[in-house]
């Protein structure tokens, strides 16, 4: 395993522990949500790093990284619901949540590693603030995509953007995490 991967790893059991955690808490309450609100909620989230970073000041208490780790577990919703979308179940049993978040982080670091070894890990050498702004323009890609009904010419669907974020949060997350070990 390389080092980006066992980083990727533990950013993502992070947020599984969290995700796992909450649907003890809510159950699957998520799967009411259609996708584009589910887009929605990953927007608010970017939107609120990105003043937080513009700004420096929290007024609610929270910072940055329970953003980040909210945008993977959003995602990785949205992905699950895709991968659901014929299924009527409202609950789905813990086992099979688990299940189907680790067939989704594999589908997703799959793709990072991919692009990883292509592009020579270039994500080390960006700004989390960048990353940030990435995020936003992958996700107005993605209301453009839902606002035509999923139908485009050239590009990816709404899922490749959702594994993209996902990317990206961890990216930041593990540049953050780095930051704040060398200080």
């Amino acid at each position: 395993m390389t080092q980006t991967e066992v980083e990727y790893r533990h950013v993502v059991a992070t947020c599984k522990d969290l995700f796992l955690k909450k649907n003890r808490d809510y159950g699957t309450a998520w799967r009411i949500l259609r996708l584009p609100s589910l887009t929605d909620q990953i927007y608010i989230k970017a939107q609120r790093i990105r003043q937080l970073q513009e700004t420096g000041v929290s007024r609610v208490g929270e910072g940055i990284t329970p953003e980040f780790i909210g945008i993977i577990n959003y995602c990785l919703m949205a992905l699950i619901q895709l991968r659901l979308a014929d299924d009527p179940r409202m609950e789905i049993p813990t086992d099979e949540l688990s299940a189907l978040y680790d067939q989704e982080v594999n589908e997703t670091i799959h793709l990072l590693l991919d692009k990883n070894h292509d592009y020579g890990e270039a994500w080390r050498m960006m700004r989390v603030a960048s990353m940030t702004d990435i995020i936003l323009m992958k996700l107005l890609r993605t209301k453009q995509i839902e606002d035509l009904g999923g139908q485009t010419l050239v590009s990816e669907g709404v899922d490749a953007n959702y594994r993209d974020m996902i990317n990206y949060s961890v990216f930041c997350l593990i540049l953050m995490s780095q930051a704040q070990a060398e200080q």
